[in-house]
């Protein structure tokens, strides 16, 4: 790939073959004379490589999480925040997006994290497989290791190096994922150096400049025509560690400004092991109109009125939990008791996600529709039942919430004959008792 910065006539090529990366591929023909190309190039890493223009944001990029994919997608040159205390999961997360994302080329940057960390990166990814190439996952993962014994200028710069990088591989006409663990780390660094170029202090004593720092680095992801023609992206997904898991915090609140997608991690989740510990009422994607026609033309036409019911579901049992701690469930109307019900089974058998489980540590997107839209047929179907007077104690079939809670591990990611077998299960089973009462009444 020539330099965006060079133009001539080729005037002499190597043959395609195995070369290291200081040999003379290329000799080009310029005005200023002869110059040699070689397999890499120099560029200031603080300064975003030129593209042709910007595209729009039209592509997911399908993690295989549940709980992302379904609720709060992410898009091919977008921007993510994922912020989170200590010990909520943030690197384990990243992890599970650089493994099965589908991205072309992941750039995993550890900046000022701990060195077990990047170690285990290292000793997995060889193992690992990539799905659509049969390669070891090391293959398309390139490593920017800055631990936190590092010095403080080297961990400023890693971001950079990272994102320039990226953007080298998107020039190819990849799509790039670039995975920043942490942010906060690299805000704590520019800090530190601040202080010691005795700059006057801003909020908390990060400079006055952190958030058009922040902005300079999320706004160099996109979807973008390049300068030689093709299409590529580089989305950016960046871990933020507030202090103490306070998002009121400067690096959390700017990142906030400058992302359209905000996964935030949920101590409580995390500590009665519910992974990934992504919080589903103060979670959000912008990406959703953007992304709503290719989800409609691939997943299913319904899709995003099936999630909304089942959000719906979600802020309803968050509410009714309120009222559960004062005067107990018993109180409870049983079509209310029956929305905490379907929320559990929405909060186990779906939005919880098993990483070392061959089944659920990767789903296809087929897979995650079926599953939530069983749940909602159960919803559905004993919701009629409850209201011609089925007690709740009649609606707890044991095999079918058996079936419901274990159908992640049960359905094949390959065959969802399982799924539509339940479905049908459920529509007789609560049909059946809902025809018993009406004819009673």
């Amino acid at each position: 790939m020539v330099p965006p910065y060079l133009e001539g006539e080729v005037a002499e090529v190597l043959p395609s073959g195995n070369y290291n990366i200081e040999t003379t591929v290329v000799k080009l023909k310029t005005e200023k004379g002869l110059e040699e190309l070689k397999l890499y190039q120099h560029w200031p890493v603080r300064n975003p490589r030129p593209i042709k223009h910007r595209k729009t944001i039209f592509r997911p990029l399908i993690t295989g999480q549940r709980v992302i994919d379904m609720f709060f997608p992410l898009a091919k040159g977008g921007t993510v925040a994922i912020p989170g205390g200590f010990g909520t999961g943030k690197t384990m997360t990243q992890h599970q997006l650089a493994k099965w994302s589908d991205a072309d080329i992941i750039v995993y940057i550890g900046c000022g994290e701990r060195g077990n960390e990047m170690t285990e990166v290292l000793e997995d990814f060889p193992k690992l497989i990539d799905p659509k190439t049969n390669m070891p996952l090391m293959n398309r993962t390139i490593l920017i290791a800055n631990t936190s014994n590092m010095p403080v200028a080297a961990r400023e710069a890693s971001i950079y190096t990272g994102i320039t990088l990226a953007e080298y591989f998107r020039d190819m006409g990849y799509h790039v994922a670039i995975m920043a663990d942490s942010t906060s780390r690299w805000a704590e660094a520019l800090r530190e150096i601040s202080g010691r170029l005795e700059e006057m202090p801003a909020e908390e004593g990060y400079p006055a400049y952190l958030p058009s720092r922040l902005a300079e680095f999320y706004e160099r992801a996109g979807y973008v025509e390049n300068m030689n023609g093709t299409e590529g992206s580089v989305t950016v997904i960046g871990a933020v560690s507030p202090a103490g898991g306070d998002f009121s915090e400067p690096v959390t609140q700017n990142t906030k400004r400058f992302v359209s997608a905000f996964l935030s991690l949920d101590k409580k989740l995390a500590y009665s092991r519910h992974y990934p510990a992504i919080n589903w009422l103060s979670s959000y994607s912008g990406y959703i109109n953007l992304l709503k026609d290719w989800y409609e033309e691939n997943v299913s036409p319904e899709i995003w009125d099936l999630r909304g019911r089942m959000l719906k579901l979600l802020y309803e049992e968050s509410k009714l939990l309120e009222i559960v701690k004062l005067v107990g469930e018993d109180v409870l109307p049983d079509d209310q008791r029956l929305i905490l019900e379907t929320s559990k089974i929405i909060r186990i058998a779906f939005l919880q996600q098993n990483a070392y489980h061959a089944e659920d540590t990767f789903v296809p997107l087929e897979k995650q529709y079926k599953m939530l839209k069983t749940i909602e047929i159960f919803y559905e179907s004993s919701f009629k039942a409850v209201k011609v007077g089925v007690p709740i104690s009649h609606l707890i079939n044991k095999d079918i919430f058996e079936s419901l809670y274990k159908m992640k591990y049960n359905v094949p990611n390959d065959n969802y004959q399982v799924l539509e077998n339940l479905q049908d299960e459920i529509v007789e089973y609560y049909g059946k008792l809902h025809d018993k009462y009406a004819s009673e009444k």
